[in-house]
C-alpha cells in the first residue's frame, strides 16, 4: 500500500456559490460538477478539490492550507492580484534547500480559508 497520491482535497466553505464563483472566477479553475446544494468539485491537475458546505461543526471554515505549485510566483501574484484576490503576505522567501528557494505567498478565499502558491527556484552555485 502506497498512499503518495492524493485523489482528493476538500475545503470547507459557509456559502457554496459564494465560494465556487471564487475558485473558478478568481482563481481561474475548471469547475467538474456541482451537487447542490452542498457541493462543488474542480479540478487541479488531477486531483480534485471538493468546496463542501460543512455538515458538522467539527468541520466548519478554516480548513488546513492548500498550496498550489505555480511557475513563476510574481507573475501568478499579479494576476491574481489583478483578478481580486488580496493576499495576506506576498511572495516571499521561505527556506533554502542546497541549490533550490522555495517561495510561497498567503491569501484567503471567501470563508477564511487560508490558501497560498508557491513556487521553487533553482539558485546558481558559487
Amino acid at each position: 500500500m502506497n498512499l503518495a497520491h492524493i485523489e482528493q482535497v476538500a475545503i470547507p466553505v459557509r456559502d457554496l456559490a459564494r465560494a465556487t464563483a471564487f475558485y473558478r472566477e478568481l482563481l481561474g479553475m475548471k469547475l467538474l460538477f456541482e451537487v447542490p446544494p452542498d457541493l462543488a468539485f474542480f479540478d487541479c491537475d488531477g486531483v480534485r478539490l471538493a468546496l463542501s458546505i460543512a455538515s458538522d461543526p467539527m468541520y466548519e471554515p478554516p480548513g488546513s492550507i492548500v498550496y498550489y505549485r505555480v511557475a513563476d510566483i510574481e507573475a501568478a501574484h499579479a494576476e491574481l492580484e489583478r483578478r481580486g484576490v488580496e493576499f495576506l503576505r506576498g511572495p516571499h522567501l521561505v527556506a533554502r534547500l542546497d541549490a533550490i528557494e522555495v517561495w510561497m505567498a498567503f491569501f484567503e478565499d471567501t470563508e477564511g480559508n487560508t490558501l497560498a502558491i508557491t513556487s521553487e527556484r533553482l539558485v546558481a552555485r558559487t
